[in-house]
């Protein structure tokens, strides 16, 4: 099979960017399509095959994407794909919109429905703490919302099969778009965070790793530690990082550098536990923090209840508030957590296991898809 991968912007770090290094790994030769690149921001992407889109031309596009909604639609359909067997689209977004020809598979990894369209409207629309840039994205939003959503319905009919990253998503796109998904394969984790030959540290402080951006709560995680006086680290960048350091107290720190993996991992060692108060789609990053051993406080209503088992492995609190974050922290601190549990709650989330997983997934997809053609069926 010639495969071909896109990928809505390859301009950041975050927890989908493992997942295209993962992809790489098991298709060394598919050319990754995208709508900008940025070099700088994607250090990940170091030796792949990258072709980006016209948007490219435009320098500002380049860290600011979501200002171009209605244009980034065009840049994906410009692309032509008709020499590939398979083309794998990896999208929160408008990945999913290129058009392939019958006889090339398209496969939609999705990590989400579009998410300022729909499970993320209420943040994107009203959130303008990021600027005056962010509020004109978010007037933009409200005002072309249902157009915008027509759009994305209409793009969802261009993958010929759906694979989910975790049952949450899996409802999403069932709900929103209406289509069946094939099957769910949750991310990858690094094996190397399931190397610890070290002793474990005890714990000196609360973790949050995360793009800061609204739709992750940190600022809930932010005014829980505020309010018990707890120690928090904060890793991560993004256009919420100036409004999120007004919010922090004292104990509150955050770490402003890109960290290496090595680097990553020793702060995953040394925390008491990770914390998490958004809806996330799968959350890769605290099952890393599992991985490592350490136990999770998260939202229930967020993907990442799909990796923890609660009371056992972490505690997931049941309203997204700051009150309900510090109970479920309260109550972490009159309980004792296994290591060896948290490590073996995510063992089939290993790379190498995804792996394994993904590749027989689209091998069958594809067999399944050429033989409904020479059928004259749909998948």
């Amino acid at each position: 099979m010639k495969v071909a991968i896109v990928y809505d912007r390859m301009n950041k770090v975050g927890g989908a960017e493992r997942i295209l290094v993962n992809l790489h790994a098991i298709f060394p030769d598919a050319p990754f399509y995208t709508s900008v690149f940025d070099p700088s921001g994607a250090a990940w992407s170091a030796g792949f095959r990258v072709i980006p889109s016209f948007l490219q031309k435009i320098s500002f596009a380049r860290k600011n994407h979501e200002f171009f909604p209605w244009v980034t639609p065009l840049a994906f359909e410009n692309f032509s794909f008709n020499s590939f067997d398979v083309v794998i689209s990896v999208t929160s977004a408008e990945a999913k919109s290129v058009i392939t020809k019958p006889e090339t598979l398209h496969i939609c990894y999705c990590l989400t429905p579009t998410r300022y369209l729909w499970s993320g409207v209420k943040e994107y629309a009203t959130h303008s703490s990021s600027g005056g840039l962010a509020r004109i994205a978010s007037w933009f939003l409200r005002v072309f919302l249902r157009s915008l959503r027509m759009w994305d319905k209409r793009a969802s009919f261009r993958p010929d099969a759906w694979i989910a990253i975790s049952a949450l998503v899996k409802k999403r796109i069932e709900s929103y778009y209406s289509k069946h998904v094939f099957s769910i394969v949750y991310p990858p984790v690094d094996d190397m965070f399931f190397q610890s030959p070290l002793p474990m540290a005890k714990g000196e402080y609360f973790l949050i790793v995360s793009r800061l951006v609204s739709y992750k709560r940190i600022d809930i995680v932010i005014k829980a530690c505020n309010v018990l006086r707890k120690k928090l680290i904060v890793v991560g960048d993004g256009r919420e990082k100036r409004y999120l350091k007004k919010l922090a107290g004292r104990t509150v720190q955050f770490i402003d550098r890109y960290l290496t993996d090595v680097e990553l991992l020793s702060y995953y060692r040394a925390c008491s536990a990770f914390l998490f108060a958004g809806v996330e789609d799968f959350g890769l990053v605290a099952a890393e923090a599992q991985a490592v051993g350490k136990p999770v406080i998260a939202y229930s209503k967020s993907g990442i209840s799909e990796i923890i088992d609660d009371r056992k492995t972490g505690i997931l609190f049941h309203e997204q508030s700051v009150q309900s974050l510090v109970d479920a922290m309260r109550q972490f601190d009159t309980m004792n957590f296994s290591s060896k549990d948290c490590r073996a709650q995510v063992l089939a989330f290993r790379s190498m296991i995804f792996k394994k997983k993904f590749l027989s997934t689209v091998k069958d997809v594809y067999n399944t898809y050429m033989k409904n053609i020479r059928e004259g069926n749909t998948l």
